[in-house]
């Protein structure tokens, strides 16, 4: 039987989400299509650009609409609906992580904090390094959280899941550095 890429995408995601990104290899993938792992490379030339496609795909599936309003509301808004994406899948923010560190894709969430922050008169000049900081501080807090939800449960660790997070506030607290910054730059 004869798959498409957005198949093959797909029973990826649910690899990955089933047994963790450690697992999400070629052989796996093959064997849960039913098809030779060298099958794969028609769609993929790597397992690299499968990874990339799959942190594309869960950004995709996770795209929730971002309210409007001033600069700070959309950034704050496009780093939670990143969070609960990334939550929403085991290994989620490793893998997109990953993805991004080999600047494979997974480009998203950056173009669109980089969008909100320009959109509302932060300096170009700024812009970069705003936004890649919202986007480290969410996808390592959410790598964080991950890593301990995971860890407990599979008896690594005996501690019970977190109550609550700080993952509000410390947005907030990069928002108001952001601001505050701008309010010192001079035009």
């Amino acid at each position: 039987m004869g798959y498409h890429r957005a198949d093959v995408i797909g029973r990826a995601v649910d690899v990955l989400d089933s047994y963790g990104l450690a697992d999400l290899t070629m052989r796996r993938l093959g064997q849960e299509l039913g098809v030779q792992p060298s099958a794969l490379y028609h769609h993929f030339a790597n397992k690299q650009t499968l990874l990339a496609a799959v942190a594309d795909e869960i950004l995709r599936r996770g795209a929730r609409p971002v309210a409007e309003g001033p600069w700070e509301v959309r950034v704050a808004g496009i780093a939670a609906n990143l969070r609960e994406a990334l939550l929403g899948y085991r290994d989620g923010a490793e893998l997109v992580s990953t993805v991004r560190a080999f600047d494979l894709g997974a480009r998203a969430p950056y173009d669109d904090l980089a969008a909100a922050l320009a959109g509302g008169g932060v300096p170009e000049g700024l812009v970069p390094t705003a936004a890649g900081t919202v986007l480290h501080f969410v996808l390592g807090h959410t790598l964080d959280e991950q890593t301990h939800l995971q860890a407990g449960s599979a008896g690594a660790i005996e501690d019970d899941p977190r109550e609550g997070s700080d993952f509000e506030l410390g947005v907030a607290l990069i928002v108001g550095g952001i601001r505050a910054h701008v309010g010192q730059i001079t035009l």
